[in-house]
């Protein structure tokens, strides 16, 4: 297997998907090891820090990529292993931004009272321990909290030329800020333009399901994925395979759209598994979802569809790559 080592400089991040030429053409079967910057581009390194002084609001959340994977066409599925995400430093930060958030007034849900106010935390990550420390900012209240580690992006280019800020999650993928994107799992998409064009980044020590003040434990990242080629069957939605779980996430606004999309989703792909009628599928998935939030503050609201693997027949995802991509995992 290829290894390709890539640390890009800031003036190579990407800051949408779509309209941004490669960084690199790689061949299915490659293995990268990547480095992401934080969301905040690392300038958020002090509780002193303020987000209006020290982020420029166009340059958040830079992407490594996008990759061109040789032979990738629209119709087909790009699919990411993920073996490991490694916090690349001791530190990292969390805050509150005027006029962002799950719990806070918007530009579009337009209220009378002042923002919340700008405060930013940083947590320090224990290594030996794998926790980061929360210390509250208004007392002496500390904790460990584990490391978690997970990336908020990961998308494909979008369809019809269209271009989308890093910080939206859509059908491409793209902001997704799910938990379950996570070391040991695989990622599916589908691909909408020639080479597939993908990008990833927005690394988390730990979030909790939902991202309620719109930043998680924002770190920078060492990434080691494996890059794979599936002709034909691109699902709609992003899909995910875990050793436990089959997991699909949608995004729009309202949230109940968000969580309408991840629904079908998943009944399409267990009529894909199984052959299931799509109304035996609604059914089932009625028994035995569950339905954790990934995000409800960024441009579209992202909401997650996951099935036990237990409660299901053995089945084959696409062919059985998650477990082919696993077993070529253990070989770096």
């Amino acid at each position: 297997m290829d290894v390709v080592e890539f640390t890009p400089e800031r003036e190579q991040y990407a800051w949408t998907f779509g309209g941004v030429d490669p960084i690199m053409r790689i061949a299915p079967g490659t293995a990268l090891r990547l480095w992401t910057e934080d969301a905040f581009g690392g300038r958020l390194q002090s509780p002193h820090d303020r987000p209006s002084e020290k982020l420029d609001m166009r340059e958040v959340n830079p992407q490594t990529g996008p990759f061109y994977v040789e032979g990738a066409e629209p119709g087909d599925t790009l699919a990411l292993h993920f073996v490991e995400l490694e916090p690349a430093r001791d530190w990292a930060a969390s805050a509150t931004i005027p006029f962002f958030g799950g719990l806070t007034a918007t530009d579009r849900t337009a209220l009378l009272h002042e923002p919340l106010p700008e405060l930013t935390w940083i947590y320090q990550l224990d290594r030996e321990r794998e926790v980061v420390v929360f210390e509250a900012l208004h007392g002496e209240l500390r904790l460990d909290l584990p490391v978690e580690p997970m990336l908020g992006t990961v998308g494909v280019a979008p369809a019809g030329r269209e271009v989308r800020t890093s910080l939206v999650p859509d059908v491409f993928g793209g902001n997704m800020d799910t938990p379950e994107m996570r070391a040991g799992t695989t990622c599916f998409l589908g691909v909408n333009v020639e080479g597939a064009l993908f990008s990833v980044g927005d690394g988390h020590y730990r979030q909790g399901e939902g991202e309620s003040c719109g930043t998680a434990v924002e770190g920078a990242m060492n990434v080691t994925l494996i890059v794979e080629l599936i002709k034909g069957g691109a699902p709609l939605w992003p899909r995910i395979e875990q050793d436990s779980h089959y997991v699909v996430v949608g995004s729009s606004r309202p949230l109940e759209d968000a969580w309408r999309a991840s629904q079908v989703g998943m009944i399409d792909w267990l009529h894909e598994l199984y052959g299931l009628h799509r109304l035996d599928a609604y059914q089932l998935l009625t028994q035995i979802s569950e339905a954790p939030l990934a995000n409800v503050v960024d441009a579209n609201y992202s909401a997650v569809t996951k099935v036990a693997k237990r409660l299901l027949p053995p089945g084959e995802a696409f062919g059985g790559m998650h477990r082919y991509l696993k077993d070529q995992a253990g070989t770096l």
